[in-house]
């Protein structure tokens, strides 16, 4: 018997249920079994929270709901496992589980905290020769995971971004007065989600001001005298701004006037603020219309603008990851590997976990101005292809249709 189960962990995008269609379909077309779905990811696995997905998508028009589905199908956690070391019994209960239901391969979908559960299970059942394998299945808008080119969420995130950023530029261009706005966009220590505001330019978007990334140490002073410059055009002034831009001396900007006060389980502060923050040094300084635009968790999960290829790529790692467990593959993370920028070309490769897991993966400084405040052209080729084509959403009264995990019975 080869049952499988799957389970999605961390924040979600627009194309993380398109991975978890690959992993199922792949799945039974490979003839499990059954595959099954943690309900919240690991801690869903310890509570026994588990359901039969083939009791939940049984026709076309649930799969195709399903890829244009935004957010985690199954529900998500952050719940970081224990180290090895004096706690053997969370891990044997998870074994347990894994056992009683006959599980052949565990996937799990997620981004850099996810891998490090990957890892920490390859490792417990490594100790304990134990037959089942794990596989990590890629996904985070940050791309920020290590060794693959690029990650599943970024694309469709990066879409929405750019496009906002332009409608953004219009709605400032229309008075005749100065307006300074300053975008914030999600990525703590990488900057690359903010670098796709770079795409918005082009023959009809004069495109952002400055750009300002987690990478490079920000400095105040300089900010002000740059949004002054460019106030002396007498025109309206748009910048974007990582949340996770950091001051000489380490703490996020963020914190230079709010208190953060919340921390996950993984020692990650909670973030926001940047934008009122800046916006505000703006308007005391220069007495000028200023407007702090978040994009918070907008732009995690636009599934009314996915990118094709995104989705695509989404679904074709989760079919990977099955491939790669049912050929022998165990303790890795399926890759995608560009080969070709044009006509653009991506395989799916697998690598070891433990060169991925807890390694973020920043944006090149050759990639960054040497001023520091906007990113150079090579960079934005490399995300150009990542946004391309869309899917469109399945209208329902005018608006998208979306699938949902019903309660029903579970395996506990």
């Amino acid at each position: 018997m080869k049952n499988v189960i799957v389970g999605q962990s961390g924040g979600p995008t627009a194309v993380i249920n398109s991975s978890l269609l690959g992993v199922f379909k792949t799945a039974k077309d490979r003839g499990a079994d059954s595959v099954y779905g943690m309900v919240h990811g690991i801690k869903g696995l310890l509570d026994r929270d588990i359901v039969d997905l083939s009791q939940r998508f049984k026709n076309d028009l649930d799969n195709d709901l399903l890829k244009r589905t935004p957010s985690s199908f199954l529900g998500s956690c952050r719940y970081k496992l224990p180290d090895l070391e004096g706690n053997e019994a969370v891990y044997e209960k998870i074994f347990n589980i894994l056992t009683e239901l006959e599980i052949y391969a565990f996937f799990y979908i997620g981004g850099n905290d996810s891998m490090d559960t990957i890892k920490k299970l390859t490792d417990y059942g490594a100790k304990i020769k134990s037959p089942i394998r794990f596989m990590g299945v890629p996904k985070t808008i940050d791309n920020d995971l290590a060794v693959t080119d690029h990650t599943p969420g970024f694309g469709s995130a990066a879409k929405y971004i750019a496009a906002t950023t332009k409608e953004i530029i219009r709605d400032g261009l229309v008075y005749d007065y100065p307006v300074v706005s300053i975008i914030e966009v999600m990525g703590r220590n990488a900057g690359w989600l903010t670098a796709a505001t770079a795409l918005a330019k082009g023959e009809d978007c004069e495109g952002v001001d400055a750009i300002y990334l987690p990478e490079v140490v920000f400095e105040p002073d300089k900010f002000l005298d740059k949004v002054g410059g460019l106030l002396k055009e007498g025109r309206s002034v748009v910048i974007a701004a990582s949340e996770g831009i950091k001051v000489k001396d380490g703490r996020y900007v963020c914190e230079l006037s709010d208190h953060v006060d919340y921390v996950d389980a993984f020692g990650h502060k909670q973030l926001a603020g940047t934008a009122r923050y800046l916006a505000g040094e703006v308007a005391k300084k220069f007495g000028v219309k200023t407007r702090a635009i978040e994009l918070s968790s907008l732009q995690r999960c636009a599934s009314h603008i996915q990118s094709r290829v995104d989705v695509t790529e989404a679904y074709n790692v989760g079919g990977a990851a099955v491939k790669a467990a049912f050929e022998g593959h165990n303790g890795e993370v399926i890759t995608l590997k560009r080969i070709s920028d044009d006509p653009y070309m991506c395989i799916t490769e697998p690598a070891d976990v433990h060169f991925i897991a807890n390694v973020e993966k920043k944006v090149p400084a050759e990639w960054i101005t040497e001023d520091g405040t906007y990113v150079t052209n090579e960079l934005i080729h490399y995300i150009y292809p990542l946004i391309q084509a869309e899917i469109t959403p399945l209208w329902v009264n005018g608006l998208p249709r979306h699938i949902r995990l019903q309660v029903g019975p579970r395996h506990n």
